[in-house]
């Protein structure tokens, strides 16, 4: 009897979703994925992602540009990204492994850079 319980919930688990553990929100592991509203972000639909890990940053195309969400569902690496707000002032910030940022509608992210360091500097 206990061979077969330990038989069906091996089987159980066989079938399981293949989803990782490490998705979030619709962002697949390991992305950094951007939501333009807050209506993408409540329906956890990613309007764009990136994975690359750069020296520099990347600009950001009509689906991230201006998201007002990004997380980063990296496990081991940060995430820099640069914005502008609304007065043209360019600023920079890091988002730590497994966090997600909020912009208001103040500020414009228009560069990503995945780094392999895990930690964010001190402020």
């Amino acid at each position: 009897m206990a061979t077969a319980a330990a038989a069906l919930a091996t089987a159980g688990l066989a079938t399981a979703p293949t989803a990782s553990a490490y998705d979030y929100n619709g962002c697949g592991w390991p992305r950094v994925c951007f939501y333009l509203t807050d209506s993408d972000w409540n329906n956890g639909k990613p309007t764009a992602a990136y994975q690359d890990v750069t020296s520099s940053y990347q600009d950001l195309g009509s689906n991230s540009r201006g998201a007002n969400k990004i997380r980063n569902t990296r496990n081991d690496d940060r995430v820099y990204l640069r914005y502008y707000d609304q007065y043209g002032v360019t600023y920079y910030t890091c988002l730590k492994p497994n966090q997600t940022s909020n912009f208001s509608s103040n500020a414009t992210v228009t560069g990503v850079r995945i780094d392999t360091n895990s930690t964010c500097p001190s402020s």
